[in-house]
């Protein structure tokens, strides 16, 4: 992972430039995975201190971004609050140069006494944690965390309430910050037989030896190194220039612009391949990497339920629609059947009981001889009207299962356009109101007691107005405003726009529906162009990559609901097509904040 020990090393050296000094204001648990302290400094003013234990990206940083935080504040914060709450932050340490943070705080317990804690930030892949410890007889302790450890999940080490606190099991590697001869000798028998012109060799022996070293570091070092002849003296002096933290930092995007990978040093490895951007903030280099990619993992986390009822429903009605399908397929012969009961009941006088079958004239195809098959425990008069009720039979399961089919279609679709708005919430008022309107259409079961009551999970569950349309202002002034589900796009398309106002939806692609509104019944060219723009980017083709998506235009007045329709379903018989390519810089630019 780029945030190895060094990295951490110069985010300590930011941060203690920073907090030192700084008084807790308010603890935040956004998720079970997420830390927030906010701290007020001096100088500085109020800053947000993450500590992230997620497997993918655990981090410690200053950061700037929105969280989400929960109704009902987690066990674990109220503790945070409690405890921290007005405490000093005094001290930030690291452990050696491996990813361990130390963050030490003065504050007062409830008898009024000083109090030493730290919040100890371990940044190991999967087992990241942030753990709160107390002293007793300058004994560490832990006092909680957010990710428990018990006997189940590790034999060795113990991250409980009350336990005594203890370090990560330790990899023999070396500290590259360490200046003693000591330290140095051992670097250099890591390197005796390493060639200085085989950048493999270097690479390895670099991970293996040194503490808290990424991959994408350990490459990039050997190309500093390759005139050296003494690896060991090389490689410390290289390192030395980063002892007191970094004044740059470097975030590598690829083709699509889209970043990979960052550091604490220019990366020269890639050539050409990957463009660099230069931050002076360690925190603001984190906060643009993992914007994006977490708030997307945080919604899909969040929304995993209700994605898991739509997928199931979707694979249900998907296989009913295959059985109908091929039931509908079987009713293609049913005018054999009519023509069968006909020649059969036309030839009664020469035909007798106990044949398996007859061979009548057809004279529906120029008397060509039909061989009808027939029961031998029927007469020929009931077999005419056994098949006379077969085709009865048939005819009246093709018109309902004609119906049957359009029913399925369009709930299918209505499913992949709520799964559309599942993509794309932006905060827990968005599920909740797709949530709504799962239940109202029967998709999500309220849970009933015994008695026949709401439980508490629903009874205590409040009721969400939503949040507003999401808008966006044209280059040329013009107001457009999109839909955040099919509740909110119904409300918006229906009753809320002008008759003269704009409608846009993209053509075969479930997506959102986009107002622009009209100024004295004009709308410009330029507006339309661009709220297709919007159109296209709120839709599932948006996602997939596809240029020249095709948007379907027409005046509100030409909308109609049909009578017992799905939320969000409309239908129009005037309109215009355009094709537009989805611009995520165009939508970034349009959108009023």
């Amino acid at each position: 992972m780029s945030f190895d020990g060094i990295f951490l090393h110069c985010m300590k050296t930011e941060l203690k430039a920073t907090l030192i000094g700084a008084k807790v204001d308010k603890v935040f648990e956004p998720t079970r995975e997420d830390l927030i302290l906010s701290i007020r400094t001096r100088e500085f003013g109020t800053k947000k201190l993450l500590c992230c234990a997620r497997a993918n990206s655990p981090r410690v940083s200053l950061t700037t971004a929105s969280y989400e935080n929960p109704a009902q504040p987690p066990m674990l914060c109220m503790l945070l609050r409690k405890r921290l709450c007005g405490a000093t932050l005094t001290d930030i340490r690291q452990e050696g140069c491996d990813r361990i943070l130390y963050i030490d705080f003065l504050a007062t317990n409830e008898m009024g006494e000083k109090e030493t804690l730290t919040l100890v930030c371990e940044i190991m892949a999967q087992y990241s944690n942030v753990i709160l410890v107390g002293y007793e007889d300058e004994i560490p302790v832990v006092i909680d965390a957010l990710k428990r450890v018990d006997y189940s999940k590790s034999s060795k080490r113990l991250v409980l309430p009350g336990v005594k606190y203890e370090l990560p099991p330790q990899q023999d590697k070396l500290n590259i910050f360490d200046d003693s001869e000591e330290n140095k000798n051992a670097l250099a028998k890591r390197f005796l037989n390493c060639s200085k012109d085989s950048f493999e060799s270097i690479s390895k022996n670099l991970m293996s030896s040194v503490m808290g070293l990424s991959p994408i570091v350990s490459r990039e070092v050997p190309y500093h190194l390759s005139n050296s002849n003494d690896l060991a003296t090389s490689v410390l002096e290289f390192f030395n220039e980063y002892k007191e933290g970094s004044s740059k930092f470097y975030l590598l995007k690829d083709e699509n612009d889209k970043p990979f990978e960052f550091s604490y040093m220019p990366i020269g490895q890639y050539g050409s391949g990957a463009a660099a951007l230069e931050y002076d903030s360690a925190s603001a280099l984190l906060d643009d990497y993992y914007s994006i990619r977490e708030a997307k993992e945080r919604m899909s986390h969040r929304t995993y339920d209700t994605r898991r009822v739509l997928v199931n429903a979707r694979e249900r009605i998907s296989r009913k629609l295959d059985i109908q399908r091929a039931e509908l397929e079987a009713c293609d012969n049913r005018e054999t059947l009519r023509i069968s009961a006909e020649l059969i009941n036309a030839n009664l006088y020469r035909l007798e009981r106990g044949a398996t079958y007859y061979d009548l004239e057809n004279y529906y195809d120029e008397n060509k001889l039909m061989r009808v098959k027939a029961d031998p425990a029927l007469s020929p008069a009931q077999n005419s009207q056994k098949y006379f009720k077969d085709y009865k039979k048939t005819y009246t399961a093709e018109k309902k299962l004609k119906e049957q089919i359009e029913s399925g279609v369009e709930e299918l679709e209505y499913i992949e356009t709520v799964l559309d708005a599942l993509s794309r919430v932006e905060s827990e008022k968005d599920i909740a109101a797709i949530r709504e309107e799962l239940r109202d259409q029967g998709y999500i079961k309220n849970k009933f007691d015994a008695k026949g009551k709401l439980s508490k999970k629903n009874a205590n569950q409040k009721v969400t107005t939503g949040l507003p349309p999401i808008e966006y202002e044209t280059t040329d002034g013009f107001r457009v405003l999109v839909g955040r589900n099919n509740l909110q796009n119904d409300k918006l398309s229906m009753k809320q726009a002008a008759k003269l106002d704009m409608w846009m939806h993209t053509k075969n692609f479930p997506g959102s529906h986009v107002i622009i509104e009209n100024k004295n019944g004009e709308i410009s060219d330029q507006a339309i162009e661009e709220a297709a723009v919007i159109a296209a980017f709120h839709s599932t083709a948006g996602e997939s990559g596809a240029k020249q998506i095709p948007v379907d235009y027409t005046l509100v007045k030409n909308l109609k609901k049909p009578t017992g329709a799905k939320p969000g379903k409309v239908i129009f018989h005037e309109n215009w097509t355009i094709f537009v390519t989805p611009d995520e810089e165009l939508i970034k630019k349009l959108k009023q904040k």
